[in-house]
């Protein structure tokens, strides 16, 4: 049988997050495999207790020992986030620059796992040889440091995944995107380009972040009192700009929030901001005038934990906030925090703080490209096939459309699990391989229809009944039962537990309970008793849970 090359992404495709995508190179059966990144992405308030969510990576996991390696683009969250949580179950190499690999260090420490001799650190624009897969990184711009696109060369041909990027004639920290090889990589030929669809409704280019600088320091030049700047701690050049506007408007900067800090050490540790001034601490900022102090903090989509909320809500030990101060808000709303972040906006507001956010001044630009960075990344690459990834469905449908205006030959719109068989032949999708999510439910992966999910659910929308009665040896129940109730909205407590002792009392006499079989139908009985006399009290269906206790 021939060889044939494949393309899977597990995550990432569908949705913005998550980021995990396969390529495979062999005959049927035989197949060499590599990943390319291995992100996460937040869980909303539709799953309470849950803070991550990562692509299920069965599929590869039951082909590890045919996987040759991971490859990480760069160090956002929806890229790396999922590495510690899901490498313990691959345990093979792993390829990063080395900022992030800084903070892949960070993430194995945390979980108390030794990957030193499987992280491989590779200098920018360096390569790396994972027969059949030769790998080489191309420097681009982003809103992180040390972003990368590979050019993955295979006997079939050559790849080109272009991670996240954008077009940046002035990035300020890192390096310029790196368009003569681009160029070159698309004369010596493409067989498929995988890119980013974040941006494809947006028109122009995506902006650059001299100009945001230049932007925020006519804005902090105009502000008097106390300034808070809230941010992605990842954007280094958008910390460096508060670094360069805070000096030159006479004022010290302070960073507040775990991540800020983190992020402004690794960077250091990377040769990075070196040039920029000391920060304070935040307890040392205390003393300094409100004219005169910067604070760069962490919680810029209104994180409950995060500082800027804190700081909102006058909460920091270290940070205070008052009438006629100013906090830029220099970051995109992600969608889905809309709510959320204009209520905190809404709260400043109402105590007389000046907001600044990109809707009504220049703040902020994106990391990703728009139309016109899109035309000319074409214009480079002349791809014969184009997968979009890295959007929702209408941003892939759209980039599709956009494929075919800039006459790609063949283009090919995938989701999650969709195989697609790139050589022999025209590319396209032949196969589906499972996938799905997993929660981090507290330091436990579950999957989507996992029984804790389900509960919290129902205890969230619902509210929680208990209910003991105390068994005689006889196999008589013991005066009345023990009632606690948590989340249920009742009007009168004493009627309400009145009229469901009467009820449960009322059920548990038809039941003789001579054997386990009796107690368990018991049990069964009670609940849904429970559960009905409280819907006709309160509308609410509680969790419900039966104990019964031998006396």
């Amino acid at each position: 049988m021939k060889e044939e090359l494949l393309f899977c992404p597990l995550g990432g495709s569908g949705e913005i997050g998550m980021n995990m995508n396969l390529f495979a190179y062999g005959k049927p059966g035989e197949h060499k495999w590599i990943m390319v990144d291995i992100g996460v992405t937040f869980a909303d308030d539709t799953l309470p207790g849950i803070d991550l969510i990562y692509p299920d990576p069965g599929f590869i996991v039951d082909k590890k020992k045919d996987l040759l390696g991971i490859i990480l683009t760069h160090a956002h969250e929806d890229h790396i986030g999922a590495i510690a949580h899901l490498w313990p179950k691959l345990k093979c190499k792993i390829f990063a620059t080395p900022f992030t690999a800084v903070l892949i260090k960070e993430k194995f420490k945390e979980k108390h796992i030794d990957v030193s001799s499987y992280l491989k650190i590779v200098q920018l624009n360096g390569t790396v040889d994972l027969t059949p897969f030769k790998i080489e990184y191309i420097t681009l711009t982003h809103s992180i440091l040390e972003p990368n696109g590979l050019r993955i060369e295979t006997p079939a041909g050559v790849i080109l995944h272009t991670g996240d990027w954008k077009i940046d004639a002035e990035p300020l920290v890192g390096e310029k995107t790196n368009s003569f090889r681009l160029k070159e990589i698309g004369k010596e030929g493409v067989l498929a380009m995988i890119c980013d669809s974040t941006n494809v409704f947006s028109m122009g280019k995506s902006g650059s972040e001299l100009d945001v600088r230049k932007s925020m320091l006519n804005i902090m030049t105009s502000l008097k009192k106390r300034i808070i700047i809230t941010s992605f701690a990842s954007n280094v050049a958008r910390m460096e700009t508060a670094f360069y506007c805070a000096e030159k408007t006479g004022r010290q900067i302070s960073l507040v929030g775990r991540s800020m800090h983190r992020i402004f050490k690794a960077a250091r540790q990377c040769g990075y901001l070196k040039n920029v001034i000391e920060p304070i601490d935040p307890r040392e900022a205390k003393n300094i005038s409100r004219e005169k102090i910067v604070y760069l903090c962490t919680g810029s989509q209104g994180e409950p934990m995060g500082a800027m909320m804190r700081i909102s809500s006058y909460t920091h030990p270290d940070v205070f906030i008052e009438k006629d101060d100013a906090v830029i808000f220099s970051s995109k709303i992600i969608p889905g925090n809309e709510k959320k972040l204009y209520k905190l906006h809404n709260q400043l507001v109402k105590d007389g703080i000046e907001v600044i956010s990109e809707e009504s001044e220049f703040v902020h630009v994106s990391g990703h490209p728009n139309r016109e960075d899109l035309r000319e990344m074409y214009d480079w690459v002349k791809p014969k096939c184009v997968i979009p990834v890295h959007g929702e469905h209408r941003h892939m449908i759209e980039h599709m459309n956009f494929a075919k205006e800039m006459t790609v030959p063949n283009p090919v719109q995938v989701e999650n699990g969709d195989i697609v068989k790139l050589f022999p032949g025209k590319p396209h999708v032949f196969d589906k391989a499972p996938s799905g999510r997993l929660f981090l439910d507290g330091n436990i992966s579950v999957e989507e229809n996992s029984q804790s999910i389900k509960d919290r659910k129902n205890l969230s929308a619902n509210g929680y009944i208990e209910v003991t009665i105390l068994i005689t040896p006889k196999g008589k129940i013991h005066k009345t039962p023990i009632l606690t109730f948590r989340g249920i909205p009742i009007i009168d407590i004493d009627e309400f537990i009145y009229g469901l002792e009467e009820a449960i009392e009322k059920t548990a006499r038809t039941f003789s309970l001579g054997s386990k079989k009796q107690e368990f139908n018991l049990i069964d009985a009670l609940k849904i008793v429970c559960r009905k006399y409280t819907k006709e009290m309160t509308g609410k269906r509680p969790f419900t849970n039966i104990n019964l206790v031998q006396i």
